[in-house]
């Protein structure tokens, strides 16, 4: 399947409030410059060390990005 990481992140909203992974996909969901279509692992942690919201830490984006690559790279 050719599923960007924003597509993939987007199936952990509406999580429970304490699940952090729930909690970085409704913040990404709300970023209207978040990269939509990227796949590439460092352009996305560019983003998320330099532009992203507090919300969405880069440790919650390693763990979902190695759960991406698990399942569709």
């Amino acid at each position: 399947m050719n599923r960007s990481f924003y597509r993939f992140a987007l199936s952990f909203r509406g999580g429970a409030i304490d699940d952090l992974k729930a909690v970085f996909a409704e913040h990404m969901f709300n970023d209207s410059s978040f990269p939509k279509e990227e796949k590439a692992f460092d352009p996305l942690s560019r983003y998320i060390e330099e532009k992203a919201d507090a919300k969405m830490p880069s440790v919650i984006f390693d763990e979902l990005y190695l759960l991406y690559e698990e399942r569709f790279l």
